[in-house]
C-alpha cells in the first residue's frame, strides 16, 4: 500500500529525526499508510542507535532491533551542526508537511527544530515534539525512557502479582502509545495547516501518556480517595470473574465484565447453583468476593485442558489461552489472520516481520525494510555532499533501490 497512489497519506511527506522506539513506531504507521517518510539520522553518530543494538544484527549498521519499527522508511544522514548540512535540512523541510523528533525536552528549540524556526521556512509545517518530560517545564532537559516512565507513573504498583517485586510491562508500551499518540495530533494539525496555511507544535511526552493510562484508576482516586492495587492472577479491580484460571494443563483467561456472560459461564460450567449464591449476585460482588468464588472455580477449570475450554467458551464469552512468545506467534490463528508479513531484507531474503494491524479495504499495507544509512542523500540531498559510503557488507549486497 506504501507505493500505491491511492494509499490514505500518499503525497504526505514527513521528515523524522527519530531514534529507538516512540517516534520510529508512529511514524512507521504514517510510511505504512503511503507518507513518504524520511528518517533525518546522524551522521557523526552513525545513524539511529537501533541500527546497532544487537544480538541480531543486519551487517554493519543495521538490526533486526531497527527494523521493526522502520518499514517503508528512506534513510537521509546529515550533521545538522554543519552549515551545509542545515541548508540540506531545511531544504527538504521546505517541500515537507510535517517534522517530527524524540529528542530530549530542551533540544528542539536549541536545534531549531520548533515551529518558531522553521515557520520562516515553511509556514505549513507541522511540527511534532516527543519527549520524556515535555518541553515547558523543569525537566525539559532530563532524558528519559520508556522504563522510568512506567516507574513514575504508578502502571508497575499495578503490574504483577500482590506479593512480587514491582514489575513493568513487557515490551515498551509507553513508547508504541506515546508514538501513536503523537501521530493523532500531527495528523489532526495537518488537516488544520491544510485549511488554513498555517503548521504549528504538536507536543507529548513519555510522561504525561504513561500517567493517563492510569485511566479509571486515577479518576476513582482522584474523586474518591480509592488507590487501586495489584490484585491476584491479573484480576479486575472491581468486577469478576475477571483473570486467570488454571486449567488440567497450563492457564486460560476468561472475562465475565457482564451478567450475560456469567450466566453463559455458569450454563456451561454446569453450576447453575451458583447464580443463587448472594456472594456472586453481580460483577462488582463478584470482585469483592474474588478469592471464594476463585477456590470454585480452580476446581471446575482444572478437570479439563485449555483446548477443551476454548472450545466450548470461546464462541459464548470472552476467553482467551495465555501462552508464551513462541506459542503466541506460532498459533494458527496468528498466520490465518495475516499478522506475519514476508518483508525480504537485502541481507536476508526470508526476514519475517509482524504485519501492520490496519488494513484498508480488507488488505494490509505493504511493508519494505528501512533502507541502509544515508541510502537517500543522493536522491534527497544532491546538494549535501557529506554522506556516508554503505556498509561493507551491504555493498556486497543488492541494496534496495
Amino acid at each position: 500500500m506504501s507505493n500505491n497512489q491511492n494509499s490514505p497519506l500518499h503525497g504526505v511527506r514527513v521528515l523524522s529525526i527519530e531514534q529507538f522506539g516512540a517516534a520510529p513506531y508512529g511514524s512507521m504507521f504514517l510510511a505504512d499508510l503511503g507518507a513518504e517518510v524520511i528518517k533525518v539520522e546522524n551522521l557523526p553518530a552513525g545513524g539511529d542507535p537501533s541500527r546497532r543494538t544487537g544480538p541480531y544484527l543486519l551487517g554493519d549498521a543495521d538490526s533486526y532491533y531497527h527494523q521493526t519499527w522502520g518499514s517503508n522508511k528512506e534513510s537521509v544522514a546529515l550533521d545538522l551542526k554543519q552549515p551545509q548540512d542545515r541548508v540540506a535540512f531545511d531544504r527538504l523541510a521546505a517541500t515537507a508537511d510535517a517534522v517530527v523528533n524524540n529528542l530530549r525536552g530542551d533540544l528542539p528549540a536549541s536545534m531549531g527544530l520548533d515551529y518558531a524556526r522553521l515557520s520562516s521556512v515553511n509556514p505549513k509545517l507541522v511540527c511534532l515534539h516527543i519527549s520524556a518530560y515535555g518541553r515547558d517545564n523543569g525537566r525539559a532537559a532530563w532524558p528519559g525512557y520508556d522504563f522510568l516512565m512506567q516507574a513514575e507513573a504508578g502502571l508497575m504498583s499495578l503490574t504483577g502479582e500482590p506479593c512480587s517485586s514491582p514489575a513493568r510491562f513487557g515490551p515498551s508500551i509507553i513508547d508504541y502509545m506515546t508514538g501513536m499518540t503523537g501521530m493523532v495530533g500531527l495528523l489532526s494539525c495537518l488537516m488544520r495547516a491544510r485549511q488554513t496555511g498555517l503548521g504549528c507544535d504538536v507536543d507529548t511526552s513519555l510522561f504525561d501518556v504513561a500517567l493517563h493510562q492510569l485511566g479509571y484508576s486515577a479518576t476513582w482516586y482522584l474523586n474518591t480517595g480509592f488507590a487501586a492495587t495489584r490484585l491476584p492472577r491479573s484480576a479486575h479491580f472491581s468486577v469478576g470473574p475477571v483473570q486467570t484460571y488454571p486449567t488440567r494443563d497450563g492457564w486460560i483467561f476468561v472475562m465475565c465484565m457482564t451478567q450475560k456472560f456469567w450466566e453463559a459461564l455458569l450454563d456451561k460450567l454446569g453450576r447453575r447453583d451458583l447464580a443463587a449464591d448472594p456472594q456472586f449476585a453481580s460483577p462488582n460482588l463478584r470482585g469483592q468476593h474474588r478469592e471464594a468464588l476463585s477456590e470454585i472455580l480452580d476446581a471446575e477449570f482444572r478437570k479439563h485442558d485449555s483446548r477443551h475450554w476454548l472450545g466450548i467458551l470461546g464462541s459464548v464469552l470472552p476467553v482467551a489461552p495465555v501462552l508464551d512468545v513462541v506459542q503466541a506467534l506460532e498459533n494458527p490463528f496468528v498466520g490465518e489472520n495475516g499478522m506475519i508479513a514476508s518483508v525480504p531484507h537485502p541481507l536476508n531474503q526470508d526476514m519475517r516481520m509482524l504485519a501492520n494491524p490496519l488494513k484498508i479495504d480488507g488488505v494490509r499495507p505493504v511493508q519494505t525494510p528501512c533502507r541502509p544509512l544515508g541510502a537517500g542523500n543522493a536522491r534527497l540531498v544532491p546538494q549535501q555532499t557529506s554522506a556516508p559510503p554503505l556498509p561493507a557488507a551491504q555493498r556486497e549486497k543488492k541494496v534496495l533501490p
